[in-house]
């Protein structure tokens, strides 16, 4: 198989940028998951700059760069709200006060190490990620058999498996979503450490695992990565509440429900439409907060508080993991809330959840259940006639659903509770 990047394809301002350092006399390239995307005639997300410039030295070059990063400094060049990261080559670590720090478990918390590129190339994860392209001359650099594993569909790991899986123990989870992604094999050597490695992953920050799980599921591969998460036993120590779920829920439903939403995001990814991590988050969770939110009931807790408070209780212990930020947590809340209202068709009631910033979200939450196998049929279908409906036909769905005249309604009776009413503070 013969390999061609073709220059169109590269990003401008990348081409912009490297050429600029080359000029300053710095050697500059493309580098990673951009140089293996255009390989294999993909669209990069987004394109990374590897150069001999340290990192005060790009600052001086573009007037838009920014600096960030405590472990390992990298440089951001702003082309308004876009940037494009450059970062330095670095070295092995060493133990000067400059350079790399690792912890007693192995974990670098330290990597401001800089190098050559020839030392850079071996401080990279994958052998396919370790590639080099200069678009100014059309010169590709490869000194790790990266291209021969491309051309094999294989994963393999830079150095000994192990090792780098402690150094960073979120390259298990890269290891997953590269072979998702690309229908790659894992080497063995790799297949084989990833269910003992995986409590690794309880000591990195939540923020990290967050952003890394909506990496993982919202890349438009989200479906089999979620696959290969389960196989390789990963899921408990990313989503604890999720797997204990599909343990406990004998129905089976919770599982399709998942796979449901997987497939419909994946499918909205590839046809260039929005997804939310909000919405992620609330089937992922959707088992346990129902069973929490009926257990409560059943002890005499009002519906409305009885779901709050078993919200509350999910939420935290998800974050324990990783990070829920309140501005996606806030809206699982109202998605999960709003179910409650479905049952209600009068005319009034109606109108006003249809207006709610929320309904679309909530309304789609509802018909996943009832695919997943819910006795939800009859209400959504009933929401996507009456969704669509002329002002008139709705007030006749809304009549067609009253008891017949004459039949008084039931009356709800008031439940007494000794339960005392708390405000519960948001996630």
């Amino acid at each position: 198989m013969e390999f061609v990047i073709h220059p169109d394809k590269v990003c401008g301002r990348a081409k912009d940028v490297i050429r600029r350092l080359q000029k300053a006399g710095y050697e500059a390239y493309l580098v990673g998951g951009c140089v293996r995307d255009l390989l294999l005639n993909l669209t990069p997300k987004d394109f990374d700059i590897a150069t001999s410039a340290r990192p005060e030295e790009i600052r001086k070059l573009f007037s838009s760069c920014r600096l960030i990063g405590r472990r390992f400094r990298l440089a951001h060049i702003y082309f308004g709200r876009d940037y494009l990261e450059v970062a330095t080559f670095r070295a092995p670590h060493d133990d000067s006060d400059d350079g790399g720090k690792v912890n007693d478990a192995g974990r670098i918390i330290h990597d401001n190490v800089y190098g050559t590129l020839e030392e850079d190339v071996w401080r990279r994860d994958f052998t396919i990620n370790a590639l080099f392209y200069n678009p100014s001359n059309g010169e590709l650099l490869d000194c790790v058999g990266g291209l021969d594993d491309l051309r094999h569909g294989r994963i393999r790991l830079l150095g000994d498996p192990e090792q780098r899986f402690r150094e960073d123990p979120v390259r298990l989870l890269r290891a997953l979503r590269f072979a998702a992604k690309l229908n790659f094999k894992l080497e063995p050597s790799i297949r084989d450490l990833i269910a003992p490695l995986a409590i690794l992953l309880e000591g990195i920050s939540s923020a990290r695992l967050f952003d890394e799980i909506i990496k993982l599921l919202h890349s438009g591969h989200g479906l089999a990565t979620y696959r290969l998460l389960r196989e390789y036993g990963v899921l408990p120590h990313l989503l604890p509440l999720t797997a204990e779920s599909l343990e406990e829920d004998t129905t089976g439903n919770f599982a399709r429900m998942v796979e449901l939403s997987l497939t419909n995001t994946d499918e909205r990814i590839t046809e260039g439409r929005s997804v939310m991590p909000a919405f992620l988050y609330a089937v992922l969770l959707w088992y346990k907060v129902y069973q929490a939110s009926e257990l409560e009931q059943s002890q005499g807790c009002p519906e409305m508080q009885a779901l709050q408070i078993a919200a509350t209780d999910a939420l935290r212990d998800q974050v324990d993991f990783t990070a829920v930020p309140r501005r996606y947590s806030n809206i699982t809340r109202e998605i999960w809330a709003l179910q409650t209202r479905f049952r209600y068709h009068d005319l009034r009631r109606a109108n006003a959840l249809l207006g709610n910033p929320r309904f679309r979200a909530a309304y789609d939450f509802l018909c996943l259940r009832a695919q997943s196998g819910e006795d939800l049929q009859d209400e959504c279908e009933w929401w996507t006639t009456f969704q669509h409906a002329t002002p008139d036909e709705r007030v006749d769905l809304c009549k067609a659903m009253q008891p017949p005249k004459g039949q008084p309604r039931r009356k709800k009776r008031r439940r007494k509770s000794n339960t005392i009413k708390v405000s519960v503070a948001p996630e």
